[in-house]
């Protein structure tokens, strides 16, 4: 399925992004596509596998990042070819751009990193769909500003990811009506279930987070009429190398979505 075929489809069909947070090795995330696909077969989601071969903004420099750009997006290939997945990963630096646009579908912008014009004109020239994830100090009425820099660079194929507002320090909030204001747009809007429920920098060095909280948020979400979810899955999260404690563990994952229908 070529990029303005998927494109379509998600405008058309509910869907979730979903997958670990960071790749900690092959067999793990092949292990998770392979499942999560089945999950979103039975609950007729449309799939998108998500993990980040670099976690470039991690709190503390001891911190896991991940396999790196080179091996990192082999492995997301593998996963692609041999599962027939759709794959999105973030991008952190211009240059990395044509590299990940070989093998991504769609190119997640980080939050933080949301109005970095060079980042967001190098990845909407790979012409891949692209996926800007709201930052957490911007209104949703402002994200009309990335937006237009990736329009604007020759590419209308955008997806907007609502994933909580800071709410003093170190904790999160989701306003709904950020959600509201973006869909006004008229771009898909996703949902970032699991990030919204996370409390930055709260574990001495790492992130926090309580994913008691994600099936409420998405029922909201699904109120309020996203096109689709954002949802970091883990078989053990308590054990996972990056936001395991906002990470929903996979054995809940399916009731999760039953939900949503």
């Amino acid at each position: 399925m070529n990029n303005t075929n998927l494109y379509d489809k998600l405008k058309q069909h509910k869907f979730i992004i979903s997958g670990p947070c960071v790749i900690e090795n092959e067999s793990m995330a092949m292990y998770l596509a392979e499942n999560i696909k089945n999950i979103a077969i039975r609950q007729n989601f449309t799939y998108i596998f998500k993990a980040s071969f670099d976690k470039a903004n991690r709190t503390s420099l001891d911190s896991y990042r991940g396999p790196g750009l080179d091996e990192g997006l082999k492995i997301l290939q593998k996963v692609k070819t041999q599962f027939d997945l759709p794959i999105t990963t973030d991008i952190h630096e211009p240059s990395q751009a044509t590299a990940i646009g070989e093998v991504a579908d769609i190119i997640q912008i980080p939050a933080f990193l949301c109005r970095q014009t060079d980042l967001l004109v190098a990845s909407a020239k790979t012409d891949k769909i692209i996926n800007i994830k709201k930052a957490q100090f911007l209104d949703g009425k402002d994200m009309q500003y990335p937006l237009n820099k990736v329009k604007n660079s020759g590419n209308d194929k955008i997806m907007l990811t609502e994933r909580g507002s800071m709410f003093g320090l170190g904790n999160l909030v989701v306003d709904f009506r950020q959600i509201i204001d973006m869909k006004e747009f008229g771009y898909p809007v996703v949902m970032d279930v699991t990030h919204s429920t996370q409390r930055p920098s709260s574990l001495g060095g790492k992130s926090g987070g309580d994913r008691k909280y994600a099936p409420y948020m998405a029922k909201l979400a699904h109120a309020v009429g996203v096109s689709g979810y954002f949802f970091e899955v883990h078989e053990n999260p308590e054990v996972a190398l990056s936001d395991g404690p906002n990470m929903v563990y996979l054995k809940d994952f399916e009731k999760i979505l039953e939900s949503l229908s």
